[in-house]
């Protein structure tokens, strides 16, 4: 996953012209220590005025284009142009020019109409300009006619103004006309490359960028670090491994500066993929890092399920946002470290950082495995508190912390209160009710499931076999799973083979079990084996409980519980002698014996030494033998 954060890896495509247009023009004349050039600027202004020769375009050209290269003062340029009686094609070029770097870049469209109107001159940088605007405001209409107006004016073959127009047509997505620009250049420099390239990337074309980038190396022009942005993040959305190391390659080779954008986008490549060492390699090298570096190393060290490497680095931030505690609360819970993951929520909350749907959903989840509906609800009167909103995200993590920790009737008012039901939805509700008892409700809820035209999914028939099992309706559930292929066109998974085993084995049918377990299309797992044996234990089927431990042994040979319930199997059946026998075998082949232990409360957290083994302990107040209305 990187799962519901988006990194903002790549660098604006409007970088690519930094190096062209803006270099055909001197920096303005009036900028000195300051970092703002309009203090001597209005005195000049102020003493044309004052000589009535602020109308000559000559005399107020530095004027206008020092106005105009600060968004702030551009209504000022735009005042001082309207007073100029016959606006030459620099002084036009100087206001849409800032126009076009500007929220109001439409201004910069309607001043070149007008220009063409007035008769005025246009020359390539006039084109250059007006080409940005269109891309800014994504105008591929006004963009086509500036490309046309282009051509008749001759430029057509420079090499600035061609870049534009292809800046411009990837811009607004029209891939077509920017490879037709891109292909009838007489010449292109890599500005020509990278703006395809970043087109493509950005309309998905991801293996035309790989395909570009080869025709690149062939063409002898080296890329620099826009595009190898590009290539990259090709190769994560690809899978391409394999090209993403011979990208890796080309940069170290060819000595590619690795700013913080191309730093970012290696990492978090070398981090989807595990390879935290070599993602640890790029972060060190990095002169300059922001809070996306150290956030895509943290998600990296996770991944590769070391959260000490993980914390280290966290601690060491010189600043965190959302995301960094995110990251480490996610990382802990997906690692079943689930009271680290609510230790690290209390902590950002005591640092005053807001959660988002994300976080709040992971250390839910981490309540729900804990069993600690008080944090649970504490979390969920944040989120109503705060004003969250609670999209299918976040109400199905509520819905699943309620019904892991036993409160049923909670999760229920939830469901029917959420707008936007999910597949998720409704199965965390009905495996939520089977669990917990309500196995009544659970059917009766899954028939309301199907009336909504909502297809259930693999996880929603593994809770109605549940519910089948804990109410004892053996036909309903096998005609339940009949249906998953015949009706839903869902291939059975061990789990819900193992789900009929318990089904048929807690109704008394042994047998029946045990035969179905021998036309399985699949071989059995050892906990199918296993449910086998318990349920031989409780009836006292000794022959069948010792075909059952003859698979488990061939499949977990170390588990003592399978040499336990067969022993137990014999004592229950009075067979003492056999009963010591397992005991003594078991003590022969050294299996390890199961250590006792316990959990205490502290500062509402389980306290335990091994934190990934603390059990869900939910409490159930209602009666299991009460149904919920669900009406």
């Amino acid at each position: 996953m990187l799962p519901r954060h988006e990194m903002n890896l790549a660098r604006p495509v409007s970088r690519l012209f930094s190096n062209s247009a803006a270099a055909a023009q001197p920096p303005p004349r009036f900028a000195g220590k300051s970092s703002s050039p309009i203090g001597p600027v209005e005195e000049l202004h102020a003493r044309l005025i004052r000589t009535q020769r602020h109308t000559d375009p000559s005399a107020v050209s530095d004027v206008i284009r020092s106005y105009a290269s600060s968004p702030l003062y551009l209504r000022r340029a735009r005042a001082a142009f309207d007073a100029v009686e016959r606006p030459t094609a620099a002084v036009y070029n100087f206001l849409i020019r800032g126009l076009s770097q500007s929220d109001r870049a439409v201004g910069a469209l309607e001043l070149y109409r007008a220009m063409h109107f007035q008769g005025a001159s246009a020359n390539h940088l006039t084109f250059i300009y007006v080409s940005k605007a269109c891309a800014r405001v994504c105008d591929v209409g006004h963009g086509r006619a500036v490309h046309v107006h282009a051509l008749r004016c001759g430029f057509g073959a420079h090499l600035f103004v061609s870049n534009a127009l292809l800046h411009m047509y990837a811009c607004c997505g029209d891939l077509v006309s920017a490879h037709k620009v891109f292909d009838q250049m007489e010449e292109r420099d890599l500005v020509s490359w990278n703006s395809l390239i970043c087109g493509y990337s950005q309309c998905g074309g991801y293996r035309e960028v790989l395909r570009l980038f080869d025709a690149m190396q062939v063409a002898k022009v080296t890329a620099d670090a826009v595009t190898m942005v590009k290539v990259v993040l090709a190769c994560n959305y690809l899978g391409e491994s394999e090209f993403a190391d011979h990208a890796a390659k080309y940069i170290e080779e060819n000595h590619v500066v690795i700013d913080v954008y191309l730093g970012n986008t290696l990492i978090d490549m070398y981090g989807r993929r595990g390879l935290v060492e070599l993602a640890r390699q790029v972060f060190d090298r990095m002169h300059e890092r922001n809070l996306v570096s150290w956030n895509a190393m943290i998600r990296g060290y996770a991944k590769a399920g070391d959260l000490t490497g993980a914390h280290r680095l966290f601690d060491e931030m010189p600043k965190r946002d959302v995301i960094s505690w995110t990251s480490m609360i996610t990382g802990y819970a997906q690692a079943n470290n689930f009271a680290m993951a609510v230790k690290l929520f209390q902590e950002m909350m005591v640092a005053n950082v807001k959660p988002d749907e994300v976080t709040v959903a992971s250390v839910l989840s981490a309540c729900a495995h804990l069993g600690l509906l008080d944090i649970g609800k504490a979390v969920h009167n944040y989120i109503i508190e705060h004003g969250m909103k609670i999209d299918t995200y976040v109400g199905n993590s509520l819905i699943d912390m309620y019904c892991k920790c036993g409160s049923v009737q909670k999760a229920l008012e939830l469901f029917k209160r959420m707008k936007e039901k999910d597949a998720v939805s409704w199965t965390s509700v009905i495996s939520g009710l089977a669990v917990n008892g309500f196995a009544n409700s659970a059917l009766e809820l899954f028939s309301g499931m199907l009336s909504e035209r909502i297809k259930p999914t693999h996880g929603t028939f593994v809770g109605v076999l549940l519910a089948c099992a804990h109410a004892g309706l053996v036909e309903n559930g096998l005609a339940f799973f009949k249906s998953m292929e015949d009706v839903h066109g869902l291939t059975p998974e061990m789990k819900h083979y193992g789900c009929v085993v318990d089904l048929l084995s807690r109704s008394g049918n042994v047998d029946r079990a045990y035969e179905f377990i021998t036309k399985m299309p699949i071989s059995p797992d050892v906990v199918v084996w296993r449910i086998l044996l318990s349920a031989c234990k409780l009836h006292g089927n000794v022959v069948l409980a010792e075909i059952a431990t003859k698979k488990l042994l061939e499949l977990d040979p170390c588990n003592s519980g399978n040499y336990v319930l067969l022993s137990s199997t014999y004592a229950s059946s009075h067979r003492w002698d056999d009963a010591s026998n397992v005991r003594e075998l078991m003590e022969e082949t050294d299996v390890p014996k199961p250590f006792g232990w316990s959990t205490i409360e502290s500062n509402g957290l389980p306290s335990h030494s091994a934190w990934d083994q603390i059990p869900v302990n939910p409490t159930n107040t209602m009666h299991p033998k009460k149904e919920l209305g669900l009406s």
